[in-house]
């Protein structure tokens, strides 16, 4: 798994780039109505990176919540190198709620091109491919990082303040439910692309990455219990 693993270098959701109409610039009962509306997106790929957000955030708090705490010096230097990297993937994770609902337009988009020649359907069926294969890595990557960012709240939830230690778990579970409800959306797009090969690699790498974030979350969920009714 380590080989597969990329590394992770209010009532407002406006604290990411925002660009026209971006979904991050709406607030956070705009963006459940959106959600809650008729049109496609934004959808469950956009709120797993919202999950992947709301997790970093949780995580930058426990460690924000250890720095300077007393009985906690010999984590200091760590804790605040986990506040800046969960600060980061806030950033990346906002920014990614926006890039899945733009990826599913641009596939919508090709299925709109002129098919009324040979020349057209085969740059329509080329283009709808190209698209479909972008949809599918946009939410592998929120997997990705998502599942790299599970260590990151592992390391907070034993080393950081023990206070927050549930704070830890919530972040845990939200850090899952990117995982899983990105490689949903990796496998929604697989079945419509035809290079088969481009399709194993990733099938293959979605089995491994919800596999072992699941293991991941249970292993803490099941420590921290276990250590709460002790």
């Amino acid at each position: 798994m380590d080989n597969m693993q990329k590394k992770v270098t209010s009532s407002s959701l406006s604290f990411g780039e925002g660009r026209g109409e971006a979904l991050v610039s709406l607030s956070v009962r705009e963006f459940l109505n959106k959600v809650a509306g008729s049109d496609p997106v934004p959808g469950g790929g956009s709120v797993a990176a919202l999950n992947g957000a709301i997790a970093s955030a949780l995580a930058a708090m426990v460690a924000n919540l250890t720095v300077g705490k007393k009985g906690y010096e010999a984590h200091q230097e760590l804790m605040g190198h986990i506040a800046e990297i969960a600060r980061e993937q806030i950033e990346q994770f906002i920014i990614d709620v926006d890039k899945d609902s733009d990826a599913y337009n641009q596939v919508f988009a090709c299925f709109k091109m002129p098919k009324n020649t040979d020349e057209e359907k085969a740059a329509r069926s080329a283009a709808i491919q190209e698209a479909t294969k972008y949809a599918a890595m946009v939410p592998m990557q929120v997997a990705r990082n998502a599942y790299g960012l599970m260590d990151i709240i592992s390391d907070v939830a034993h080393l950081g303040n023990q206070n927050a230690v549930t704070d830890a778990c919530v972040a845990m579970m939200a850090a899952r439910s990117a995982v899983l409800g990105a490689l949903m959306n990796v496998r929604i797009n697989l079945g419509s692309i035809k290079d088969a090969e481009f399709v194993q690699a990733l099938k293959t790498e979605a089995d491994e990455l919800e596999q072992h974030a699941c293991e991941k979350e249970k292993t803490l969920l099941n420590a921290v219990k276990q250590e709460l009714e002790s």
